[in-house]
């Protein structure tokens, strides 16, 4: 605490009162010349000290007010200067209401929650009227339902979540074994898909919003990641092992030509082959040897075709008959 004095506080008597008056005079004005006492608020500013007699004041008077709910008649005692809102949870009790779902009316007038009495007028022994409010009895409802809701939701997407926790400990597992080469049954692996898959339609299933909404998100995601994993495992489980030769099998045989009956070791392809090779040959050479047929003729083979045209149309003269007519 700090102490400071004013040059108002102590000048004499005589320069405050100014002149030489009577000594009751100076008296009287000397007396309000008292030492001040101030104080040092922690935000840095200096006020007056409050004296003992703002500390020690009385507190606000307690009231009895009246409060009607259908056909009976509460008393409540409570501070004048409460607000209305404290009056309806003192009501909560007595009458079996929310306090949010009470109506509070003075004078024929509906009042606020944030309202205090003594600024509205109520004095000691006061009648008020409450009524139900049924909107706000709705609204509070919803709002219990939706937070129900919320809660529950919350509650089934921690146990998905511990469900994929321990399925991704298997997808580990897995994961490790076939890195090392090693083989995994290909029904263990569908199995644990079918698992995931599961989990993610749990998922689809919940409707939320909030915080809710992207805890859900997070975990579908999470399964995605997974399903995904045990794919590429699945495609390198079923793949063969090679040792740096490629086997046998996977390689196709040169075709080998055909022993037929006749021992000749040419197959039909072949021979097709020398077919189309003399008939080129054919069509390339116009002058062909001549051949002998059996009857000792000679006989030409050449490509050159003859065009033959179209014959020119004899007009024929038809016969001209006379007919008798009986």
């Amino acid at each position: 605490m700090m102490r400071m004095r004013t040059k108002s506080d102590i000048l004499s008597p005589q320069m405050n009162g100014g002149g030489g008056g009577g000594g009751g005079g100076g008296g009287d004005r000397g007396g309000g010349g008292r030492e001040k006492e101030w104080e040092l608020r922690p935000g840095g500013m200096l006020v007056q000290k409050r004296t003992d007699v703002d500390e020690n004041r009385a507190p606000p008077p307690t009231i009895r007010v009246r409060v009607k709910y259908g056909s009976i008649y509460h008393e409540i005692h409570i501070s004048l200067q409460a607000t209305f809102g404290d009056l309806k949870k003192m009501l909560s009790g007595p009458t079996g209401l929310h306090h949010q779902d009470q109506k509070l009316f003075y004078k024929d007038k509906e009042r606020d929650s944030k309202a205090f009495l003594d600024t509205s007028g109520v004095k000691d022994k006061s009648k008020l009227v409450l009524q139900e409010d049924p909107i706000s009895q709705e609204k509070r409802y919803l709002e219990m339902r939706k937070n129900a809701k919320m809660e529950k939701a919350a509650k089934f997407i921690s146990e998905i979540s511990l469900e994929v926790d321990r399925l991704a400990g298997q997808v580990s597992a897995i994961e490790s074994v076939i890195s090392k080469g090693g083989k995994v049954d290909e029904k263990i692996v569908g199995n644990l898909v079918e698992l995931l898959m599961n989990q993610l339609i749990k998922l689809d299933g919940i409707f939320v919003d909030g915080d809710v909404k992207l805890q859900r998100k997070m975990q579908v995601i999470r399964v995605q990641k997974y399903v995904e994993t045990l794919d590429v495992l699945k495609v390198k489980n079923s793949a063969p092992t090679t040792n740096g030769s490629v086997s046998n099998d996977n390689v196709p045989s040169p075709v080998q030509p055909e022993r037929y009956s006749n021992g000749s070791g040419s197959s039909p392809v072949q021979k097709q082959e020398a077919r189309h090779s003399t008939g080129n040959s054919l069509i390339d050479s116009p002058k062909q040897p001549s051949r002998h047929s059996a009857s000792g003729a000679a006989v030409v083979i050449t490509t050159q075709w003859e065009t033959f045209d179209s014959a020119p149309s004899t007009s024929t003269k038809q016969p001209s008959f006379t007919w008798d007519l009986l």
